[in-house]
């Protein structure tokens, strides 16, 4: 018997629980799910017999070393910045783990403790991180197998709303967590094109976008993630002329986002002065100069130079920008105002579904020719439980995590999901569940 240790029960948990339960048997597994709320944890488990649903606190070092201990196996679903305190406690005990977030220097730091443990710390095999590793490391080996000499990587992933629920203007509901929308890409962008070293600061960032149309779901938008540089060592593209990572939206939303990013709406770092008596529409004036005999949206329309009835100022209107509601929060940043009044009116509704959206295009030279080859995904999600989100995040950590405890991944070491060990067999199986990439000869 082998005994397998969730921590965190999220929405993101949903289908990786799921998945372990209903293979617990025929593997003989014992699967312990643990959450800060008991009572979401017993409503993961379904009062399924192979699992045990426990209160938790990641910071009760007793509580903490007491499960870890008893685990073959550790899943972290927690927080990234909570990684390490797992992890320390996975060399401890000798102990495999698994998590779907970036790896941090912290867990670099372990990897001869890992490997002299014999033990697997597997990161970075959710959807992005992960989904787009694997996905990338399989087309290009395909193509290193044909003889073709790589000159250029991009690669765009969205997480978004499905298109039967997508009912609003902007086209975007929030399938992940609030906050990280709201603070994305805080850092410039830095990436490679046709050999030259570019950067995009923040402020720019929404401005400079790119388009693309994607297995017929129609036209995509895809702004420039930070740092893309440092994906040419972890897939082997050194050489590479252009390499360049994005996130995508619908077309539109970055021209009317870059409105919150232009007036300093997004910024985390100061306190608004009396935020709870202030209304929404107070809160934006707050942003433009004094001028007594104008209204707020005409001021706006005026400081950011666009028309008063474009249908960027008609999605502002929607959102409730210029309303005299009280914001209600006391002590609040600039980006949790905008984040509080986002979550009224972009929050996935109760039976709606999302969908993942990634594509990546690879350029390379073949027998002297330039060729062209896409490799796009589209998962919506099942329902409101079972997201998109949940299915690309959750399925490939528990496929990888069946493959450690089955003796199929052996290589120790603190790693990412690049090595045709894991890809190969974690690809086959998301298949299974419509995780399902669709290659195209461009040119």
């Amino acid at each position: 018997m082998k005994n397998i240790l969730i921590i965190g029960a999220g929405l993101s948990s949903s289908t990786l629980i799921e998945y372990l339960l209903r293979n617990s048997v025929n593997f003989d597994w014992k699967i312990t799910v643990a959450d800060m709320s008991e009572e979401t944890a017993r409503l993961k488990v379904n009062n399924h017999e192979n699992a045990r649903p426990i209160k938790f606190d990641i910071l009760d070092e007793t509580q903490r070393n007491h499960e870890i201990s008893n685990a073959d196996m550790v899943i972290s679903m927690l927080p990234a910045i909570m990684h390490p305190l797992v992890a320390k406690a996975c060399v401890k005990y000798r102990k495999h783990m698994v998590t779907a977030s970036y790896v941090s220097e912290e867990i670099k730091a372990m990897d001869k403790d890992v490997k002299e443990a014999g033990l697997i710390f597997l990161n970075e095999i959710g959807v992005d991180p992960g989904i787009d590793h694997m996905s990338t490391m399989q087309v290009l080996e395909e193509i290193k197998t044909q003889g073709g000499v790589m000159h250029s990587f991009k690669s765009y992933t969205g997480g978004l709303v499905a298109p039967k629920y997508d009912n609003n203007p902007w086209n975007y509901k929030f399938t992940w967590n609030p906050r990280n929308v709201v603070l994305a890409g805080q850092a410039a962008a830095k990436f490679l094109f046709e050999g030259k070293y570019k950067y995009v600061p923040y402020h720019k960032l929404f401005e400079r976008t790119v388009r693309m149309n994607i297995l017929g779901y129609g036209e995509f938008e895809g702004y420039f993630n930070r740092d893309s540089l440092k994906y040419r060592s972890i897939y082997g593209l050194n050489d590479v002329r252009t390499m360049v990572r994005g996130t995508l939206r619908r077309t539109g939303f970055c021209r009317s986002w870059n409105i919150f990013v232009q007036l300093g709406m997004t910024d985390d770092t100061y306190i608004i002065e009396d935020s709870e008596n202030m209304t929404y529409r107070d809160f934006t004036n707050t942003y433009l100069k004094y001028e007594e005999d104008i209204t707020v949206e005409e001021k706006l329309a005026k400081y950011l130079n666009f028309n008063e009835e474009s249908h960027t100022m008609y999605k502002l209107r929607w959102l409730g920008l210029f309303e005299n509601q009280k914001i209600g929060l006391r002590r609040a940043t600039p980006a949790q105002i905008l984040q509080h009044l986002l979550e009224k009116k972009l929050q996935l509704d109760s039976d709606a579904t999302d969908m993942i959206v990634m594509q990546h295009q690879f350029g390379y030279n073949l027998d002297n020719k330039s060729k062209l080859k896409t490799s796009s995904l589209v998962v919506e999600g099942r329902d409101s439980v079972h997201t998109a989100m949940s299915i690309t995040v959750g399925t490939p950590v528990a496929i990888a995590t069946k493959l450690i405890l089955s003796n199929v991944i052996t290589t120790p070491g603190v790693q990412l999901p690049v090595s045709k060990e894991i890809y190969e067999p974690v690809l086959a199986e998301l298949k299974l569940y419509g995780v399902n990439f669709i290659e195209e000869q461009v040119k």
